[in-house]
């Protein structure tokens, strides 16, 4: 059975540790990787986490501090914001304070050296540039947990598109089909659900929803699958998920998820979708 972890309290830095802390029988193998760390937040533009739309800078300490405790020391928190400044992103969220006390280093992926890459048998994404410091490093993603309009939800799978030369192209076209082909070429090996303060309707301009939740895993798609469910969203209902379960990249099956800490019915809350969703369908 896959394990994905649930852990809910009012110490976002603490949280995240006790997440990561459930599933250390499943990183052990991770932490053993000889490449540096590259911890991927999600900050789409530069709202700050409160508003719900972008990563809390807290969850990603708690990634870091649970890091260093297993005496991993080259750490990168990089990011490529899509509507906003990278740098300016960081410094509203607080992530330049953090790295500043960790002595980690802050990365603009949207300023990196790219490689073209060929997603191994594509269903639609034939070749896509991606930052040379995501390719060479094992992959933390730390999304927010929040509805996406087109995507249904924006977890850690999507959040790997901060990584690519041109973020808007994703969306043309065959959206959810993309989604699954990326994670075949940047899967994340430990995903980080800030759950914090999570956001209902707009992905990037929603309703702040407080949840206290943390969610961790080492299955993305099982995390993301779980992360829909807690949002009331049933996971085959997300079709990038569906996707990159056919593709063996993981389980989206509930069923075959061992949830540890909180179930997913303690913690679940319908999210409402954002009003324009319907006008949007047919790209995903």
């Amino acid at each position: 059975m896959i394990r994905v972890a649930i852990a809910r309290g009012a110490n976002p830095v603490e949280t995240t540790v006790k997440a990561l802390d459930m599933i250390m029988s499943d990183i052990d193998s991770v932490l053993a990787a000889k490449k540096p760390f590259l911890i991927k937040p999600n900050y789409i533009n530069a709202k700050h986490p409160s508003t719900g739309i972008t990563t809390d800078s807290r969850v990603i300490e708690g990634t870091v501090k649970f890091l260093r405790a297993h005496k991993v020391d080259e750490i990168i928190i990089g990011e490529g914001s899509g509507f906003a400044d990278t740098l300016q992103a960081f410094k509203t969220a607080g992530v330049d304070a953090v790295a500043e006390r960790w002595g980690v280093r802050l990365v603009d992926l949207n300023k990196d050296e790219f490689i073209e890459v060929d997603p191994p048998d594509p269903l639609a994404l034939k070749k896509v540039k991606v930052a040379k410091t995501a390719l060479e490093s094992t992959l933390i993603s730390v999304p927010k947990l929040k509805l996406h309009r087109i995507a249904t939800v924006t977890l850690s799978l999507k959040n790997m598109m901060g990584a690519l030369a041109s973020k808007g192209s994703m969306h043309t076209g065959r959206l959810s089909k993309n989604i699954a082909d990326l994670a075949s070429i940047l899967k994340p090996s430990i995903s980080v659900i800030d759950g914090v303060i999570a956001s209902e309707g707009h992905e990037t301009s929603g309703k702040p929803v407080e949840m206290n939740l943390v969610i961790t895993g080492t299955d993305p798609v099982a995390v993301d699958a779980v992360g829909a469910a807690v949002m009331g969203v049933g996971p085959t209902d997300v079709k990038h998920l569906v996707l990159a379960e056919k593709k063996g990249l993981g389980t989206c099956n509930l069923e075959e998820i061992t949830v540890l800490g909180e179930s997913i019915e303690s913690v679940k809350r319908k999210f409402h979708k954002s009003f324009s969703s319907r006008l949007l369908v047919h790209f995903g």
